[in-house]
């Protein structure tokens, strides 16, 4: 292993804290089967052991501190491990070993190790959990439930019964707090403001944070009400928008449709020279079981991993569903709304964003990757692509007159309110502003989202207060882009732009100003 991967006494201790992100988004697989202690104590002592002599770089000095007080604060001033479930759900997480980074014989031995462990997460787990609100426990519920698909019945049967009576003892608790717990999940405006900001190296300001949610709520809008017109002139934009998401690719179709985007996206993003690495395979497939909660995401291979394929999973409907709950699940496949997805998911999106992480100039940049920048980053890709005339180059290209570059339009636009409400919905939930029931009626009036679909998007606010970091993220490039137009003047350039802001990896976003000495 090169020396520059090496890492430091400081950089260790964060990573024996988050062995499931090392692994699965660094790829350091010497955390293969390994899982952190978050009882009480175990995090006490994992807190503890954080900090150490500066580093020389001043960037990743502040890189490396951003991420040691975002975890003071989680875990050590909010205690979010005592409240939330999807900490300990990570620990559970065997997806990772589905991928294939190793022989199937070396990850089949990892996975087994893991299973070995479930039973003392599950202790931890269940000492921990002990303010548990009932509106996060049922929005987990399924997805703790869920955690067993991930056990394969290939595994030795001593360590799958071990495992499986220890998963039924923490579904078991969730069900009681879901019946019992609190029954406020708001964290507060000063603890959200907290968790937002510090682990960005920034002070959030959240109604500041509001106000911009709002004022591009409008600008999405008014640019959707622009685009279905020049379809449907005079009709209702999201009456428009919704007959849309109707029209898609039947379960059998999903994944072809998925990966003639991603050729056309990956094709694209080279041709305008949108992300500064486009090497590496990128392959499109169905996702594995344990995590076909998800419709779409990007599994990419690790700055410390050899270099396997990356794999852009796609949820098709499950077989079991009724003919009306496959409907609704293929519509966020749609003709209209999957070409903005795969730009998201592979280019210039997170798949470019993995190839670049593996080029990160330090051990600190690839291995610690603020969620903020990386959505903010796939995010800002498709409304880019957008801009860059994409829309018009997959029309050419498909020579189907039933689709359009307004139809990749709408699809951004669509994609854009659901995270812009996103956040809106987070500050409003988290303030004690906002009902759930509420933030569902928001996403009902502003998003194509109804029903159940509106209420799921609601009730994660409850669980990931965070979920807003999409919009913010975006919005904070767009800004420093501007920046660089104004200091680089003829010199500026997307493709200097984005690669000197994705050698930074993944910042925090209070960092992402050093792109402009790039």
């Amino acid at each position: 292993m090169p020396d520059e991967y090496e890492l430091t006494p400081r950089l260790r201790a964060l990573a024996d804290l988050l062995p499931g992100g090392m692994r699965e988004g660094a790829g350091m697989h010497e955390y293969d089967g390994v899982v952190a202690d978050l009882s009480p104590e175990g995090v006490r002592t994992g807190l503890a052991a954080l900090g150490g002599d500066p580093l020389d770089d001043p960037h990743d000095e502040a890189h490396l501190s951003a991420f040691e007080d975002g975890l003071r604060v989680e875990l050590g001033e909010l205690q979010l491990h005592r409240a939330n479930p999807l900490y300990h759900l990570g620990e559970l997480d065997l997806s990772c070993y589905d991928r294939a980074y190793a022989p199937r014989e070396e990850r089949d031995r990892a996975r087994v190790d893991h299973l070995r462990r479930w039973p003392e997460v599950v202790d931890h787990a269940i000492a921990a959990l002990d303010r548990l609100s009932a509106p996060v426990a049922r929005s987990l519920l399924g997805a703790v439930r869920g955690a067993a698909e991930g056990v394969p019945a290939t595994v030795p049967e001593d360590v799958r019964a071990a495992a499986l009576v220890a998963h039924a003892r923490l579904v078991a608790h969730v069900e009681e707090a879901a019946g019992s717990g609190p029954a406020s999940a708001a964290l507060g405006a000063e603890d959200l403001s907290r968790l937002m900001g510090v682990q960005e190296a920034v002070t959030v300001d959240l109604a500041a944070l509001a106000a911009r949610a709002d004022a591009e709520r409008d600008r999405l809008r008014d640019r959707l009400a622009e685009a279905t017109g020049r379809l449907a002139p005079g009709r209702d934009p999201m009456e428009v928008s919704r007959e849309l998401t109707r029209r898609h690719p039947d379960a059998e179709g999903v994944l072809d449709a998925a990966r003639r985007w991603t050729g056309l996206a990956l094709d694209f993003t080279a041709e305008r020279d949108l992300a500064p690495y486009g090497d590496g395979e990128c392959s499109v497939d169905v996702s594995p079981p344990s995590q076909r909660w998800a419709t779409a995401m990007m599994a990419w291979s690790g700055p410390w991993e050899a270099d396997t394929p990356s794999f852009y999973f796609i949820t098709p409907p499950d077989a079991d569903w009724s003919e009306e709950e496959a409907a609704e699940w293929l519509e966020m496949f749609s003709h209209t709304t999957l070409p903005a997805v795969s730009v998201h998911e592979v280019a210039p999106g997170h798949y470019s964003h993995g190839r670049a992480l593996r080029r990160a100039p330090s051990a600190v940049r690839r291995a610690l990757h603020s969620m903020t920048f990386a959505e903010g980053w796939a995010h800002y890709a498709e409304e880019m692509c957008l801009e860059e005339g994409f829309g018009a180059y997959a029309a050419e290209r498909l020579g189907d007159p039933e689709w359009t570059a307004t139809h990749y339009e709408i699809g951004v636009w669509l994609e854009a309110l659901i995270r812009v409400t996103r956040l809106s919905v987070a500050v409003g939930v988290h303030t004690g502003g906002m009902t759930v029931e509420q933030a569902a009626a928001r996403f009902s009036a502003d998003t194509p989202l109804q029903g159940p679909a509106a209420l799921s998007e609601a009730n994660r606010a409850t669980f990931d207060p965070t979920y807003g970091r999409y919009t913010w993220g975006k919005l904070e490039i767009l800004a420093l882009r501007e920046r660089a137009r104004e200091r680089w003047g003829d010199g500026f350039s997307l493709a200097r732009f984005h690669r000197a802001l994705l050698d930074l990896g993944s910042p925090p976003l209070g960092l992402i100003g050093k792109a402009l000495d790039g």
